[in-house]
């Protein structure tokens, strides 16, 4: 099951989109890595940069709901703790299986689901408070 960014999954806020688009892509990326058996040390490089750019995308994300004070904020950071601590699971799981593929493959529906879950459930409602603000 590949993962790809689709429109309906569109915030609205453009710094939001690019960052979620490429985060699919680098997902994807890493999903397919393990498919075609590449390298323990290629991906081992790929989550490691795909935990890195989620800390990141987290942080700009929460950044800029703090800024538009958004009021739905905490439980944002809440469920971002929750995702990060499940992706450094699957390295510590990666590691410990001696860089068993099927790890990485079978790590794909968590990462599929909770993306595009908290996209739609949580991340829609952010545009949806900007549209708001410019209403007002």
């Amino acid at each position: 099951m590949s993962i790809k960014w689709t429109p309906d999954l569109s915030v609205g806020v453009k710094h939001i989109d690019d960052q979620h688009k490429t985060w699919f892509e680098k997902a994807n990326d890493l999903f397919e890595a393990g498919k075609a058996r590449k390298a323990h040390d290629y991906i081992k490089t790929m989550l490691a940069f795909l935990d890195e750019y989620t800390q990141q995308h987290f942080r700009d994300e929460e950044a800029y709901m703090e800024k538009i004070g958004f009021p739905e904020l905490e439980a944002q950071k809440k469920a971002h703790a929750s995702f990060v601590q499940e992706l450094a699971k699957l390295k510590s799981e990666y590691d410990k299986s001696g860089g068993n593929i099927l790890v990485i493959i079978n790590a794909n529906n968590m990462v599929v689901n909770w993306l595009t879950n908290h996209i739609i459930k949580m991340d829609k409602r952010i545009g949806e408070y900007v549209r708001s603000l410019e209403r007002d």
